[in-house]
């Protein structure tokens, strides 16, 4: 990959634009269209952007440990959040509370849902046996 093919790429993941990322990585705006969808084909390329879309969404998206470990804090109430405190004259300061404990009750709950604590429908599994009484009435 060179230098132009590495700045098209990356100007490729600003915005999923194949001809503008062309144009802004210095290929002729004549020949952009085409140039960055042959560059879009070409697999070290494809690579490139594929791993650098991975990288992005990792650091950017929250996975579900991540939730369930912010979950458990707050239930716990090891969170706090902020919230305006009037303290005379009109003027406001922000203060750290504890989490309230119906959010605290919501993450314990969402917790629960997780690991399936609270179901409501039973189980009433097992063979039922069907008899037919009265064959001689049947007709055949």
């Amino acid at each position: 990959m060179n230098a132009r093919q590495k700045r098209f790429c990356d100007e490729y993941l600003i915005d999923c634009n194949a001809k503008q990322a062309a144009i802004r990585a210095g290929y002729s705006p004549k020949t952009a269209y085409s140039i960055g969808n042959e560059n879009l084909n070409k697999p070290e390329l494809k690579a490139y952007i594929e791993e650098q879309l991975e990288k992005i969404h990792d650091e950017k998206t929250a996975d579900a440990q991540e939730v369930l470990e912010y979950l458990t804090a707050v239930m716990r109430g090891q969170h706090t959040e902020q919230v305006l405190k009037l303290v005379g004259e009109g003027v406001q300061i922000i203060t750290n509370i504890d989490v309230a404990a119906k959010e605290r009750i919501k993450a314990a709950e969402l917790i629960g849902k997780r690991y399936g604590l609270f179901k409501d429908n039973l189980d009433v599994g097992g063979a039922i046996p069907v008899v037919i009484s009265g064959g001689d009435l049947l007709e055949d």
